[in-house]
């Protein structure tokens, strides 16, 4: 028997492979799809059906070139949607896979045909559900996507799905949801890494409200977009074409630069304090840990990219795009800024100001604007006294409020965000942009007080 569950480091994406006796199925696979290839073939089975959760918006799904390798059947929810590819399920619909057996529950509201599929064991007990984005540790799916004039009707389809189909199933039963903490698919989803339906029936504070009325008023709200969900689900709709696997080709110095030149759009994933230090004039950073969750907010859809990255992140860096839809890329920076610099051609720089400089400067009067580039309830839990709260995912649509004749120091729980922003704000010309080293975490440990 195989019960895998396959994370997408960044993304904090779920996928699942399932398989008994030589018979295995895949839930909601990423585009690079050869880990259930392996897991499978290691296990002597065979992927005979791929199964969608949901018509997703946030990740490449990858049933397409998944079935094409395995000649896998594939069978999507969300039957009102013009699909391209596979077969729609319906709701009681029965997978065999080996001694187990999955069933489609309809659980609308994330979306109107998103389907979950309950496991049952040998013995026909329930075992798990996959419940897609209808339910996950902590938290409910958000009902937004199709406009907030619909938000609370497809709010009350979730509370009849989650209450009527889900928690019945009872409490011993995992919850396997397609997204875990972090994920834009949700507020505010819990980082327990496994949980049960009695788990969230006691701890989720989404199911603790006293009535479906005030599950739809807490649900029915619009939460943040990144730009890239529209086109993703657009390719959701149609099939992917195959992954890249590798780096594409690395470009010398002197093809880089003609690259930048040409207005290819320069993203910078190597250590923050390397790209304070110096990178290419208008570069974007985005470390490559953070790329998955926040590269959608700052990186174009359609124009080509260049990448500077450290050698050995490279193939991790197209990797994670790939899973993004980002797929045109014009190249990589090879030796990344040593082979640039080497070359002559000019980079700038984005400094770093120590908290007690920042202090310093404070006390002396200077005209320091301080950005608090983190989330509201972050802001609200302490902050930097005097500063001004946008969060990072409003910073692009919200920059006109950012004084451009000041020093500008951006600040974030520990420096990451505070330079992803900077970044965005230099390369739109915020010409004295500066982020705060360490962030709260060095303001705090240097005994500094927080506002609230």
């Amino acid at each position: 028997m195989l019960f895998e569950r396959i994370e997408s480091a960044g993304l904090a994406q779920h996928s699942y492979l399932i398989g008994d006796q030589q018979t295995a199925v895949v839930i909601d696979p990423r585009r690079d799809g050869e880990v259930y290839v392996e897991l499978a073939a290691q296990a002597g089975m065979r992927i005979e059906a791929v199964l969608e959760t949901h018509r997703h918006e946030d990740f490449i799904v990858g049933s397409v070139p998944l079935a094409a390798h395995t000649n896998a059947e594939i069978w999507h929810a969300d039957a009102q949607l013009p699909y391209q590819y596979g077969q729609a399920v319906t709701p009681g619909q029965i997978w065999h896979v080996g001694r187990l057996t999955l069933e489609a529950l309809h659980t609308p509201g994330h979306t109107e045909g998103s389907m979950s599929y309950l496991l049952r064991e040998p013995s026909g007990a329930p075992w798990a559900v996959f419940t897609g984005d209808a339910l996950f540790a902590g938290e409910v799916g958000r009902v937004d996507f199709l406009g907030m004039a619909r938000a609370p009707e497809l709010a009350g389809m979730l509370y009849d799905a989650i209450f009527e189909k889900l928690l019945p199933l009872g409490d011993g039963v995992l919850i396997c949801p397609a997204h875990g903490a972090g994920s834009a698919c949700g507020s505010a989803i819990g980082d327990r890494t496994w949980t049960t339906v009695g788990l969230e029936r006691a701890l989720n504070t989404r199911l603790q409200l006293p009535s479906r009325e005030a599950f739809i008023e807490a649900v029915a709200r619009q939460l943040p977009k990144p730009p890239y969900f529209e086109r993703v689900e657009r390719i959701n709709l149609t099939g992917p074409e195959p992954s890249l696997t590798v780096p594409p080709q690395p470009l010398l110095a002197a093809k880089a630069f003609a690259a930048a030149d040409a207005e290819a759009f320069v993203l910078d994933t190597r250590p923050e304090l390397a790209f304070s230090a110096q990178h290419i004039a208008g570069a974007q950073f985005v470390g490559v840990d953070r790329l998955s969750m926040l590269g959608g907010w700052f990186l174009p859809i359609d124009e080509p990219l260049l990448i500077v990255a450290e050698d050995a992140d490279a193939p991790g860096v197209v990797r994670q795009l790939a899973r993004l839809g980002y797929d045109c890329i014009s190249g990589l920076l090879a030796g990344a800024m040593t082979a640039w610099h080497t070359a002559g051609y000019p980079s700038v720089s984005l400094p770093e100001i120590g908290v007690r400089n920042v202090v310093r400067s404070l006390e002396a009067g200077d005209a320091l604007w301080l950005l608090d580039v983190r989330s509201a309830q972050e802001f609200t839990a302490g902050h930097v006294a005097g500063a001004h709260n946008i969060p990072l995912q409003q910073l692009t649509g919200r920059r006109d409020e950012v004084p451009g004749n000041k020093q500008v120091v951006a600040i974030c729980g520990t420096g990451a965000r505070a330079m992803i922003g900077a970044s965005a704000l230099q390369r739109h010309g915020w010409p004295n942009m500066s982020v705060m080293l360490g962030g709260l975490t060095a303001w705090s440990s240097a005994g500094l007080p927080l506002a609230q």
